[in-house]
């Protein structure tokens, strides 16, 4: 019977600590999902900001080509 008894001790020991992960869990995973939708945000963001930059140096590029084609062709 003693080894019965220090069985339960040990089997009630890990389903404390169970319990307590199984009470704390939900929280830690609404706190990554609160996370991971800034974290979606700040790059939507970021990745709007490029398109804008992108769209810029496009636009600016094809003035300067433009430019280059209009001096060459005068000097034709």
């Amino acid at each position: 019977m003693e080894i019965f008894g220090g069985f339960m001790m040990m089997m009630s020991i890990i389903g404390f600590f169970l319990v307590v992960i199984w009470f704390i869990l939900p929280f830690v995973i609404f706190n990554i999902k609160g996370r991971v939708d800034r974290a979606v945000a700040m790059l939507e963001d970021m990745d709007r900001r490029l398109k804008s930059i992108e769209q810029s140096v496009r636009e600016t590029r094809e003035v300067t080509i433009e430019k280059e084609e209009d001096s060459i062709n005068r000097q034709l």
